[in-house]
């Protein structure tokens, strides 16, 4: 039986960084708000940044593979959007200019499906596809982190669905990182994580997310 651990907060997003200046929401993956994301978004907001981390589990988080696919399987997806779209109106409530989305594995995919509302002004996206029941335009620019390979996506035909964003006119930035797999950025997971492919995405992440939202 997969094994859970209480996070602190529940239920709140996490804040870093001076309210009112331009704000990311950074979205966690299938294993829930963990620990390494504080320094991801502490390092974001010693960019300039105010960042968000909502909390998608109801408090709970998970550090096995078998609990992130029962919490993955438990996303209520109408609940998760207006869960992010309360933190980018709690950023632009504060006096953002602009809001970006991070968002990694499930947290990618949801982020995408946020910035179809037009809400964001960036979207990044971590080993996150949509398929075409949840295609939309994405009036916004996105960066995407590949794994290598295709197998993280599923069913999805990743290619398809970058030729489909480039079709409706979204500017669309895609990075490869060989000898990886989804989850390589998860810092507390370390038999998932690639060091240099994490630091390199989080520094490409960035540059990407000042040219978007920092005057």
């Amino acid at each position: 039986m997969a094994e859970f651990v209480d996070i602190p907060s529940p239920g709140w997003p996490l804040e870093y960084g001076e309210p009112g200046r331009p704000t990311i929401v950074l979205v966690h993956d299938s294993y829930g708000r963990l620990p390494y994301l504080e320094a991801y978004a502490r390092s974001l907001a010693n960019q300039g940044f105010f960042v968000t981390v909502p909390d998608l589990f109801h408090g709970v988080a998970t550090v096995e593979p078998e609990g992130a696919t029962e919490l993955a399987a438990r996303i209520d997806d109408g609940f998760a959007l207006a869960t992010l779209d309360d933190a980018v109106s709690l950023g632009r409530g504060h006096g953002a200019p602009r809001v970006g989305l991070i968002g990694l594995g499930v947290g990618g995919r949801l982020a995408l499906r946020l910035a179809q509302s037009g809400d964001a002004d960036a979207v990044v996206a971590y080993y996150a596809v949509l398929g075409d029941e949840e295609a939309g335009i994405i009036p916004c620019p996105v960066l995407m982190h590949r794994p290598e390979g295709t197998a993280w996506a599923g069913e999805i035909d990743v290619d398809e669905f970058v030729s489909r964003l480039k079709e409706h006119g979204t500017p669309v930035t895609q990075y490869t990182y060989s000898a990886t797999s989804d989850g390589f950025a998860n810092a507390t997971m370390l038999e998932l994580l690639d060091k240099n492919a994490a630091a390199l995405a989080f520094a490409r992440s960035t540059y990407f997310l000042q040219a978007q939202l920092l005057d």
